[in-house]
């Protein structure tokens, strides 16, 4: 398959080779303007989220057990030196999603650039890889935890996985292959290698295992490609073969779907980033009553009862009602729709704590909060007050519509980074590494991008 073949419609057989087939031709030339300029958004957003999870305990316990295993200096852990190709991958897969403040994509159901970038970093640092390399292997990434995510939807994310964990891998495996230069074969072979250890539960939601998933993905990926690419063994068709993924982890399998061209030629451009950090999901709760409160001046204490009307998924992802720590907040639809009522800032990580899910004014608030499935967009919140005056105030929002203007999400991303970066860097370091992020196609070897890093330890 040449790279002028890349966006050719995919046959509707043997998917796993058809997607291992795009995955393994896609070059910088193929890409779209806007492609390339949303992967370099993922990219800025990544380092953003992982400088600042950096810190966070589960990411220093991670790194607590790679200075035990030791190994070789060969890529960098953010803020805490260098190790392995697979700690890094590890390490860093965890620390960006730490914070659940990280970008997702309704097509693959899961957070699609925290398997993808710590995979490639590592291996980008170990071949001396350009900015374009990584952009490419990154989509090439992207585009097929997309179309697995459809392949299988909605059955697999309903049955409990976690998309970017099980999905994420394939991903992680697709993105390194297409950096190694693997052929369609070997790429085919990767994604089979990853897919028998495919693993994540929803159920472990709030919890350090969350991140985990991230970090399993992103390590398993660049291993299976690198086992690939020595010639390891294994099933060609591990999307579609009888025991293989689709059959052992859904009740779908949407081939039509997920092998039909991607809306604008590439997913990545439907990317849908995060300006709250905590689950996707509550986010348009969060705007809707935000505005609410900021249009009618709203005192908390004056609202009688919130009732959401939201999505039934949420229910299965987002719907912890008394939350007792800073994580389990995050995936409380009732706390943070208490939180945006109260106009706490909940675009500030600092902002999850165990002491904000215990404040008794919140938990006073969210308890009169109702949540209600309805049909809708998976994305779509419905908020409706009733206020202890007699008013009925409503607000509907979805968050789940991508960015028209990129400049503007792209003005909007820098603020974000800045705001996590600069209190970590200084403003110095911060703007060097904000340069270079601004157009990353443009850098000549990845290193550049560690190596003004590689003085700042947590």
């Amino acid at each position: 398959m040449s790279s002028a073949d890349a966006l050719a419609p995919l046959p509707e057989t043997d998917v796993t080779t058809a997607i291992a087939e795009r995955a393994a031709a896609l070059r910088y030339q193929d890409l779209s303007p806007d492609a390339v300029t949303v992967a370099g958004q993922c990219l800025l957003d990544w380092f953003a989220v992982t400088i600042a999870g950096a810190a966070e305990p589960l990411t220093r316990i991670l790194v607590e057990e790679a200075r035990e295993e030791g190994g070789n200096a060969q890529a960098s852990l953010i803020g805490a030196g260098r190790g392995t190709l697979a700690q890094a991958a590890l390490i860093n897969g965890a620390a960006s999603h730490a914070l659940d403040y990280d970008d997702v994509h309704q097509a693959m159901k899961g957070h699609p650039t925290v398997p993808l970038v710590p995979a490639i970093l590592a291996l980008g640092e170990s071949l001396g890889a350009s900015g374009q390399d990584l952009i490419t292997a990154f989509v090439a990434g992207y585009e097929t935890e997309c179309r697995i995510g459809l392949l299988v939807a909605p059955g697999h994310y309903g049955r409990g996985f976690h998309a970017t964990a099980t999905i994420g891998c394939f991903g992680a495996a697709a993105a390194s292959a297409n950096l190694l230069g693997l052929d369609a074969e070997a790429t085919a072979r990767a994604l089979g290698i990853v897919g028998t250890q495919a693993a994540g539960l929803k159920s472990q939601f709030g919890t350090m295992c969350k991140p985990l998933h991230a970090g399993h993905a992103a390590a398993s990926g660049l291993q299976a490609a690198s086992l690939a690419r020595r010639g390891f063994t294994s099933r060609a068709d591990i999307l579609e073969a009888e025991q293989g993924f689709a059959d052992t982890h859904s009740d779908d399998f949407e081939a039509e779907a997920a092998l039909a061209p991607a809306p604008e030629g590439f997913f990545v451009r439907g990317n849908l980033f995060k300006y709250h950090a905590a689950c996707y999901l509550t986010h348009s709760t969060i705007e809707a009553l935000a505005g609410l409160k900021r249009e009618h001046d709203l005192d908390p204490a004056l609202v009688a009862a919130v009732t959401l009307e939201v999505d039934p998924g949420h229910l299965k992802v987002c719907h912890i009602e008394e939350p007792a720590t800073g994580l389990e907040v995050k995936f409380s639809l009732r706390h943070t729709a208490a939180m945006a009522l109260s106009g706490i800032d909940t675009a500030n990580p600092e902002t999850y704590t165990d002491a904000v899910a215990g404040r008794s004014d919140l938990v006073a608030l969210r308890r009169r909060v109702d949540v209600r499935p309805t049909g809708g967009p998976l994305t779509l919140a419905t908020a409706a007050l009733e206020m202890k005056d007699g008013r009925r105030l409503e607000s509907s929002l979805d968050v789940g519509i991508p960015a028209a203007d990129l400049a503007a999400q792209g003005a909007r991303l820098r603020t974000k980074f800045e705001s996590l970066v600069v209190p970590l860097l200084g403003a110095e370091a911060s703007d060097a590494l904000l340069a270079d992020l601004v157009v990353p196609a443009d850098l000549d070897d990845v290193n550049r991008l560690t190596r003004l890093l590689s003085n700042w330890t947590v």
